[in-house]
């Protein structure tokens, strides 16, 4: 009962917080019920003077940590706040003091268990600060003599904490949003805050942030135009990560990156095609590709760094990429909407033809403009606005792969305006194709299917005897059962024998008592 007061009262909190902020004037007053427009224009009378744009940003920064690193995960969701909200959750700059040098050094040593001063020839004060950690740049020297540089990253204190109480409360509000607003189940409110709870988990241990890392850089050996800096483990642990550091020029620096002579239209490239061969090629994407984590190095390769939003897209997800994106380029809207039905992402009880004709509405328009002017990431972003016409439900890993593709193909077109973003994905989007539903693919496919009908086979054996373990320990089981019953038959036999007979004899004897 306290827990739930509590989390009212947070509830009433930050939503007074937002209507104060304005952040509720994205909230369309016609798609409530009667009940819930009347407190939504009760909170829009609580709005102060003078606000500007950047609303819902303002709102959860003053909310704090948690609700920062939570409006950034609903950048990724459009779905859910609409693409105005989206847009404006952009601006959310996750950046606040760092935290004290000391702290910082107490907590990497307690981590590392050694002293600053045996791990570093030198270590800097914070050069960049966020929500759960902080940034710092240290130099090391090899056991052969060579100077190293590295970047440091520490936790910060307390934030678990913070993020556990916080991570409790937006469970409340989102049961009580199902709650109020039954239709918003389909948009998922509870899963999308334990998304964002495991999302937040995962980079609360900079261990599986170095791991990622480690993935990443090894999905990518073999691609010549795009690198990540590699962790070093031997300085890694739960609190802290060190990395190779990294010395080039910001992808927003478009002026810089001319100046030094570098080619942005193949860096553009570069960009859209290495984005979609790791969500396509390799099923794991990092999830937060904004021009802050991606520089230019010396030799002209693509660099990403900071780790700690990655996507993850099945076999399934993948082929319905491909496909889709393909359909598109191909025109062959039949097939778009025959991938959809056979993913299972659209109920079997609508039609494939109304569903192609719906996407015929978004394909066609696009071919009625130049290449340069068509948007690849607005294509799924409508893409998604009609599958909610036909009942599909909210996929959390599609969407988030539609929105980092959003942030990609604007920092692609900053440094190229005229891209063509439709010829620069279909090398990319046909090669996998072919690899994969191509005679290689099929072969591919088969030679697995047989390995898994081998190990079936070669499984056989032992499975018969754990079948046979379970049937004999059923049948004991069984047969105590029955003993144990058939004892309670006789035992409740006897019972109503001796009670009859005890009846009986009350019986006569009240009846010679009445004879005398």
């Amino acid at each position: 009962m306290l827990s739930v007061v509590a989390h009212l009262a947070r509830g009433i909190h930050v939503g007074w917080v937002m209507a104060r902020e304005g952040a509720l004037a994205f909230v369309d007053e016609a798609a409530l019920p009667p009940h819930l427009r009347l407190v939504l224009r009760f909170g829009r009378k609580l709005e102060r003077p003078g606000l500007g744009a950047g609303r819902l940003p303002a709102a959860l920064t003053r909310l704090g940590p948690s609700y920062v690193k939570f409006g950034q995960f609903l950048a990724t969701r459009p779905d859910i706040v609409g693409m105005a909200a989206a847009r404006d959750l952009e601006r959310l700059q996750d950046r606040v003091p760092p935290f004290p040098q000391d702290v910082a050094v107490g907590i990497l040593e307690a981590t590392l268990g050694k002293p600053v001063a045996e791990l570093f020839t030198s270590f800097s004060q914070p050069i960049a600060a966020a929500s759960i950690a902080q940034v710092h740049k240290a130099h090391l020297v090899e056991a052969d003599g060579t100077e190293r540089v590295v970047a440091v990253k520490i936790m910060r204190p307390g934030v678990r904490e913070r993020f556990s109480r916080d991570i409790q409360a937006m469970r409340f509000m989102a049961r009580v949003v199902e709650a109020l607003r039954p239709e918003a189940e389909r948009l998922r409110p509870r899963e999308v805050v334990e998304t964002l709870a495991r999302s937040v988990a995962m980079e609360m241990d900079l261990r599986l942030e170095a791991a990622a890392l480690s993935e990443l850089a090894e999905n990518i050996k073999d691609d010549p135009e795009f690198r990540v800096p590699q962790p070093v483990w031997e300085l890694t642990g739960r609190d802290v990560l060190a990395s190779e550091w990294i010395d080039g020029i910001r992808l927003n620096d478009r002026a810089a990156i001319v100046e030094a002579g570098h080619d942005v239209a193949a860096l553009g490239r570069t960009v859209i095609q290495s984005f979609l061969r790791h969500a396509i090629r390799d099923g794991f994407f990092h999830a937060d590709m904004h021009p802050g984590n991606l520089f230019v190095d010396p030799a002209g390769r693509l660099v990403a760094v900071d780790f700690g939003i990655m996507g993850r897209l099945g076999l399934k997800e993948r082929r319905f990429l491909a496909e889709i994106l393909l359909g598109f380029i191909l025109r062959d809207y039949r097939r778009v909407a025959e991938v959809h039905f056979e993913a299972g992402y659209v109920p079997s009880h609508h039609s494939v033809d109304d569903f192609a004709q719906a996407i015929r509405a978004i394909g066609e328009p696009i071919h009625q403009r130049r290449a340069d002017e068509i948007s690849m990431a607005k294509v799924l972003t409508l893409l998604f606005d009609v599958t909610a016409l036909f009942d599909m439900s909210t996929r959390t890993e599609l969407v988030m792969l539609q929105k980092t593709m959003v942030v990609v193909e604007g920092v692609a077109r900053s440094l190229d305006p005229r891209l063509d973003m439709w010829t620069t994905a279909e090398p990319v989007v046909r090669a996998w194709l072919t690899r994969n539903l191509g005679p290689i693919g099929r072969a591919d496919q088969a030679r697995r299917a047989v390995l898994t009908l081998a190990d079936v086979v070669a499984d056989v054996p032992d499975l018969a005897q754990r079948v046979k373990r379970v049937l004999v320990r059923l049948d004991e089981e069984g047969l105590r059962e029955v003993t144990r019953v058939e004892r309670r038959i006789r035992i409740e036999t006897k019972r109503m024998v001796w009670s009859t007979l005890a009846l009986w004899a009350i019986a006569g004897s009240l009846l010679a008592i009445a004879l005398r």
